[in-house]
């Protein structure tokens, strides 16, 4: 609120012009417009549908490979370094090379979010794995399981606050990083939105693309929050 009332003073009082700092009045009439015209909510469907397919991918090969690192610890020795080196890499840099492969379509879009989300939600997964209780190992030794039937039976249910933790990260990076990529290298979504704006010198559209840029990290954390908490008894302590 403090931010709103500096902002609306600030208008009031015209310490900048509109063209720079457009008043919160104007800004909220050219959101109802963007609204009923469709602009804004067809570029937060797009800009939502590729931040899910981007993240169910990083998920899935996020436990694809921590799956492969406990049943075959080799495998791992031998992608440490690979991985932490790409880690290391900030997607973005990457659009650039990509659109030269797979041209401007949704493929860069899609393997930039993978690589912003994946190593957050494999360094949890891996966390809450290497952190399971040897006593209940040991018991699973005794009843004879497998490597396979203790990683899912006794390790996975262990590790699940680690795994959500993981994936509510990855979905705040999911979120960063498509808007990024949208500003560089796409013709519709919140990111390019927001450049198009720019480009027009609509600042009021700019703003407003920021400010849905926010409500959508809300909607979407606050989801996985309740997710979280009726599906997980202790997820109290997840959630927060």
């Amino acid at each position: 609120m403090v931010i709103f009332l500096v902002w609306y003073l600030a208008a009031k009082l015209g310490l900048w012009s509109t063209y720079v700092l457009p008043s919160p009045g104007h800004v909220w009439d050219a959101a109802l417009n963007m609204l009923v015209k469709g602009e804004l909510l067809s570029a937060l469907a797009i800009s939502f549908r590729r931040i899910c397919i981007g993240f169910g991918c990083s998920v899935l090969l996020a436990f694809l490979f921590s799956f492969l690192f406990v049943l075959h610890p080799g495998i791992r020795t031998n992608l440490d370094g690979l991985f932490n080196m790409l880690r290391h890499i900030p997607p973005i840099s990457l659009i650039p090379l990509l659109i030269l492969w797979f041209g401007i379509g949704e493929t860069p879009k899609i393997i930039v979010i993978v690589m912003a989300s994946f190593f957050p939600i494999l360094l949890n997964i891996d966390a809450g794995l290497a952190g399971c209780d040897k006593k209940l190992l040991e018991v699973g030794q005794v009843l004879g399981f497998s490597k396979s039937r203790q990683l899912q039976s006794i390790m996975l249910p262990y590790a699940l606050p680690h795994i959500l933790v993981g994936m509510r990260i990855g979905l705040g990076y999911s979120l960063r990083a498509i808007i990024g990529a949208e500003m560089v290298a796409a013709a519709n979504g919140l990111g390019y939105l927001i450049l198009d704006s720019q480009a027009m010198s609509r600042s009021d559209k700019v703003i407003v693309g920021i400010l849905f840029i926010g409500i959508l990290g809300l909607l979407i954390d606050g989801v996985f929050s309740l997710v979280i908490k009726h599906l997980v008894p202790y997820s109290q302590e997840i959630g927060k």
